[in-house]
């Protein structure tokens, strides 16, 4: 194959995984992993069934893909709000927001997120881990006094609860507007609930 055949080739192969990643995605939003069929993706993306296997060995492959890759990129941004050393509650009102800027912009990558993560953590190492980020900042907070559970692990779930539950509700239409509407109440929640200042 000439090398310009190749470039075009190779364009337009990463073209079409980028459109196979964003459907399957809005489609796993919208009816769940077990919901959507390849079929499903296949159409939205415009090519037939088997074109997909291709890019994926299986419906399942993509789920883990698209999941890996957000939950990779919001745990980057987690850890660089920690690096920034701030006051907790100042890093905690710059992750509540993070969070309700992402649900309100990337209502599919949020929704994705949070109701597919018991499904695809176990192939999320230490490194691209949002929970491991917010664990190192809740060590950091308590080891500096400024919040008052100990076990970084449960200061993350607790923090977490108080952020996210609401998201949930959100995600089913029991709060109205905009959830970064909510933000400051959100952070006041969650930088109580460990028992901050």
């Amino acid at each position: 194959m000439e090398p310009a055949r190749k470039t075009t080739h190779r364009r337009d192969s990463v073209a079409t995984r980028a459109r196979i990643e964003k459907e399957a995605l809005r489609l796993f939003a919208e009816k769940g992993v077990d919901g959507a069929t390849i079929k499903d993706i296949a159409q939205a993306v415009g090519v037939a069934d088997a074109a997909l296997y291709r890019y994926y060995p299986s419906k399942e492959d993509i789920a883990r893909d698209v999941f890996t890759r957000h939950y990779a990129a919001l745990s980057e941004e987690i850890r660089a709000i920690g690096a920034r050393a701030e006051p907790f509650a100042a890093t905690a009102r710059a992750l509540v927001k993070l969070l309700c800027e992402l649900f309100d912009g990337a209502p599919d990558v949020f929704s994705f997120i949070l109701l597919n993560q018991h499904a695809h953590l176990r192939y999320v190492g230490r490194r691209g881990n949002a929970v491991e980020e917010l664990r190192v900042i809740m060590a950091r907070a308590h080891a500096r006094g400024e919040i008052a559970i100990g076990d970084p692990d449960l200061a993350a779930a607790v923090a977490l609860g108080a952020a996210l539950q609401p998201a949930v509700f959100k995600l089913y239409g029991r709060l109205p507007g905009p959830l970064t509407d909510h933000a400051e109440a959100l952070a006041v929640a969650a930088i109580r609930a460990v028992g901050a200042a």
